[in-house]
């Protein structure tokens, strides 16, 4: 056997070796974010936050914790009442300041949602915004074959997770730049930024890429201006966007309370474009990691197949239960799906 030229022995070992250095060098890096001091928001960027989707879930979890972290905050959704319960909560609980601003984001792009945008404008207008969280989401009709629903639905949830996000962030990021200085927050998914795959819903899991996309490009751009963006990546939070059903089926530890990834999720603000807050989801997802691509792939199809039997037996009674609603008979604000599913989330606010 002829013997192997010592320049190949030199080249391989010098690949080698680079290699290594460049996994220690994110490895330390990643090490670095993980054990990185949460920033003082207030003084590191400004004295107040803007956030969509404030009245439930991650939405509302966030508003606290950024209220107790001393900012002021407008609160930006489409319900009154709960706007207006949630204004009211913070400013009971914290000395800080609160404003609120009504904005149906499945009206994004319409004339409507240019009225929106504008009072958005006017209620930032003068203010020391530093911190804008877009969270507002939609995963209504939930798990579908594209087919089988209305373009129209389709067409709403691009609105709400994706032409409201752009907006917004449009509305607000110009007093950043005057200002020098801020930090943009973009609510994303694991099921457009971490999963191989996310059949069923598909729509969905492509808007939450867009907002990766969307986060990683503006960090770039953004980031000589003083501004900082990032898309945060939950997996499963215990929200209306996941049903008991789904929760039944993951290990209790990786489904998080919303106040437990709140608490999370602002101590990672600037910190990372792109960043999973809760050491148990990156666990969870370096877990999927190991599995080869189609192997997954098989799993969450099978799962979401019966998550849509699930959807379409509930379909009929949620009907009935609609006209019984409207002779006055049962109550569908707070008639609970008998299976525990909930099969079709609400927009967030």
């Amino acid at each position: 056997m002829a013997a192997v030229p010592a320049w190949l022995l030199s080249s391989l070992a010098s690949l080698g070796a680079l290699y290594v250095s460049a996994v220690a060098i994110r490895f330390l890096s990643y090490l670095a974010l993980i054990l990185r001091r949460p920033k003082d928001l207030r003084c590191r960027y400004g004295s107040w936050a803007v956030i969509t989707g404030p009245t439930a879930g991650i939405g509302r979890s966030m508003s606290l914790e950024l209220a107790r972290r001393g900012l002021n905050l407008v609160l930006v959704g489409r319900d009154p009442a709960k706007l207006r319960d949630i204004s009211e909560t913070i400013s009971s609980t914290h000395a800080v300041q609160t404003r609120t601003v009504l904005f149906d984001f499945s009206l994004a792009s319409t004339p409507q949602g240019e009225k929106a945008v504008r009072r958005l404008r006017e209620a930032v207008e003068g203010l020391d915004v530093g911190v804008l969280v877009n969270n507002a989401g939609v995963a209504k009709p939930g798990a579908v074959y594209l087919h089988e629903v209305a373009v129209e639905a389709w067409v709403r949830m691009i609105r709400v997770n994706l032409w409201a996000l752009t907006e917004v962030t449009a509305a607000v990021l110009p007093g950043m730049v005057e200002r020098g200085k801020g930090a943009i927050v973009n609510i994303g998914s694991g099921s457009g930024s971490l999963l191989p795959s996310y059949p069923l819903y598909s729509v969905y899991s492509a808007t939450k890429r867009y907002a990766a996309g969307f986060s990683r490009s503006l960090a770039v751009e953004y980031r000589r201006k003083g501004i900082d963006v990032q898309c945060q990546v939950p997996l499963l939070v215990e929200t209306n966007m996941v049903s008991n059903d789904v929760k039944g089926s993951f290990v209790p530890q990786f489904v998080l309370a919303p106040d437990a990834y709140a608490r999370d999720a602002v101590g990672w603000i600037g910190h990372g474009t792109l960043c999973v807050p809760s050491v148990a989801h990156r666990f969870q997802a370096w877990t999927i990691s190991l599995s080869p691509d189609f192997g997954y792939d098989a799993h969450i199809l099978n799962k979401h197949l019966q998550h849509r039997d699930i959807f379409r037996r509930l379909r009929p009674w949620r009907k009935n239960s609609q006209g019984n609603s409207r002779n006055g008979s049962v109550d569908v604000a707070t008639q609970q799906d008998k299976s525990g599913v909930c099969s079709e989330a609400p927009t967030s606010g």
